[in-house]
């Protein structure tokens, strides 16, 4: 490849079932399992193929049309909307040894990466701005992954919400989301010489929240707390654009409410936090974020006493998968507690809803990205060398 490329980690497991069109073996269903310290590739009628049973193995593609398949990819892992599917994807596939798993990871150019990411991230039929505005976000959080501070040793990212929804060209279902990853080849969003670690989330809830109150003890001067007038919205044509179809099951991201009985949180407490015990009697927010988000929690029982933070900790502490937000106030019903949130994520930086519904009003995708990350500007990058050029 001339282009940069990007490692993502797709899938893991003891077997991994795949097909293949255009690689350097036949064409046809496979399998790639783990076993005595060593991957096994098992051909189209369950054969043994030993000239492939090895520590890693790497399949090239032979031509520009080539892609494979991985059956049963989870995505959404330990989120609401938890499944499995099978996904397509371009590029070269690699099987590594991984403890006593093994893992699929795509090696694809990061300009071709991108058009899947804004594809899986939000629906191929969004405002041509609003998937300009995310190629640039999602090439600058990419990137600064690549040469900042990637947290994986086997592969740059994760392929999914953990780090980026990049779920194969099966999404890309119209030249959108190509178009707008080429009229912004290279554009990565800057602030004081350096890439951005541009985060985002599904609906802020109407107030963006800052960094440290959902990571470490430092805050970035362009991830700012700040009205958001654009992400309440119940226009369905809009939703439909940044919402893929699993995603339009969960409408209530703006404002949400979750209801337990003292038993029903007193349990789901017991199976999230081993250090809880007894029976529910209180929930505390020890601090917040500017937005209103609980980012420090105490969860008082007659057991127990504990502290929880910050956000993702308490988001999956009460909820069997996450809580849509921790923008949340607490009631003490008779037999229970009422929480009523706002928003879907963590809220720090761009908010997809919002940026869509500016994209349907007319706004640039310039405008989009000074409105979420004010003092940043846009360079463009050199991506094999990975230093900023002017654009």
């Amino acid at each position: 490849m001339t282009e940069r490329s990007i490692t993502v980690g797709i899938l893991n497991g003891k077997r991994i079932s795949f097909s293949l069109c255009g690689y350097d073996i036949p064409d046809g269903n496979y399998s790639a399992e783990y076993a005595d310290g060593k991957i096994r590739l098992y051909g189209n009628t369950h054969e043994v193929i030993d000239s492939l049973s090895a520590n890693e193995i790497l399949f090239t593609p032979q031509n520009d049309g080539a892609f494979f398949t991985l059956h049963n990819v989870t995505i959404g892992i330990q989120f609401h909307w938890q499944r499995q599917e099978d996904q397509m994807f371009r590029g070269s596939l690699r099987f590594i040894i991984d403890g006593e798993d093994i893992t699929a990871i795509n090696i694809i150019s990061v300009e071709d990466y991108l058009t899947c990411v804004i594809s899986s991230e939000m629906n191929a039929n969004a405002s041509l701005e609003f998937l300009k505005a995310h190629a640039v976000i999602s090439r600058s959080w990419a990137y600064a992954r690549i040469t900042q501070f990637s947290h994986h040793t086997l592969f740059d990212v994760c392929a999914d919400d953990h780090c980026q929804r990049y779920q194969g060209i099966g999404r890309v279902t119209n030249d959108n989301a190509v178009r707008a990853v080429k009229e912004t080849e290279d554009e990565v969003l800057v602030y004081d010489g350096e890439i951005c670690d541009t985060r985002y989330s599904k609906c802020c809830g109407g107030k963006t929240e800052l960094f440290s109150t959902c990571w470490e003890d430092e805050d970035k001067p362009y991830l700012v707390c700040k009205e958001d007038q654009f992400c309440n919205t119940s226009d369905r044509e809009i939703l439909s654009q940044v919402l893929n179809s699993y995603d339009m099951e969960t409408l209530d991201f703006h404002d949400w409410e979750v209801h337990y009985t003292t038993a029903e949180l007193s349990s789901l407490l017991q199976q999230k936090l081993p250090e809880f015990r007894g029976t529910i009697m209180d929930l505390q927010p020890v601090c917040y974020g500017p937005s209103d988000r609980i980012k420090q929690l105490r969860i008082i029982s007659d057991q127990s006493d504990i502290t929880i933070g910050k956000e993702l900790a308490i988001r999956r502490a009460l909820s069997p998968t996450h809580l849509k937000s921790s923008a949340f106030t607490i009631t003490r019903m008779e037999n229970g507690f009422l929480l009523k949130g706002k928003g879907w994520g963590h809220g720090v930086g761009l908010c997809q809803i919002g940026a869509a519904v500016m994209g349907n009003k007319g706004f640039q995708y310039r405008e989009i990205l000074e409105y979420y990350y004010p003092g940043t500007e846009i360079k463009a990058i050199d991506s094999l060398t990975c230093r900023l050029v002017d654009s």
